[in-house]
């Protein structure tokens, strides 16, 4: 069984804390190697709503890609994200990276756009996986974040998972 190396993207605007706690203990029921980037707190792009939490994880999956993604609505939909009544984005876990994988998947875009266009993806990402290179692009995440014009502010959050905090102290 090979496994695949996944970057995901999360985010939550309503009970950050626990829904994003809830989010990484269903993905540590399938996945390996969890690693997370910094934890930062941003204000909401296209939509209108609350400031958000967001960060990347990194970890290792023998699942196929629309597998993987299919158990990511699934885990959104526990957290209560397509429910008739919510207000606001309770949980948003999107595939950022998969492999090296370039394409249009069944409308999975990967890699997904968003990575240079949102400083709260390309940031933690930069963090997690400096010298990963963008499969589409040819350069490292860190040198993408280094030479970012994006006009959104981010703040460190301190966060903590299963008693580990996620946001160094230096970033504080």
């Amino acid at each position: 069984m090979s496994l695949t190396q996944v970057y995901l993207g999360l985010g939550s605007n309503i009970e950050r804390h626990s829904h994003l706690q809830a989010g990484l203990e269903a993905l540590a029921g399938f996945l390996v190697d969890i690693r997370c980037s910094a934890v930062f707190e941003s204000q909401p792009v296209g939509i209108k709503s609350g400031p958000f939490f967001n960060f990347v994880v990194s970890a290792f999956t023998d699942l196929p890609l629309m597998e993987l993604d299919r158990r990511l609505k699934f885990i959104e939909a526990d957290n209560g994200r397509y429910a008739p009544d919510r207000r606001g984005l309770p949980l948003d876990i999107d595939v950022l990276l998969y492999g090296d994988l370039v394409g249009n998947f069944d409308g999975l875009v990967l890699p997904r756009a968003e990575i240079l266009k949102n400083a709260f993806v390309l940031w933690p990402l930069s963090l997690i996986a400096p010298d990963r290179v963008h499969p589409g692009v040819g350069k490292s995440f860190a040198t993408l974040w280094g030479e970012a014009q994006i006009e959104q502010v981010l703040a460190p959050v301190a966060f903590e998972w299963r008693g580990e905090p996620l946001t160094p102290f230096n970033l504080l």
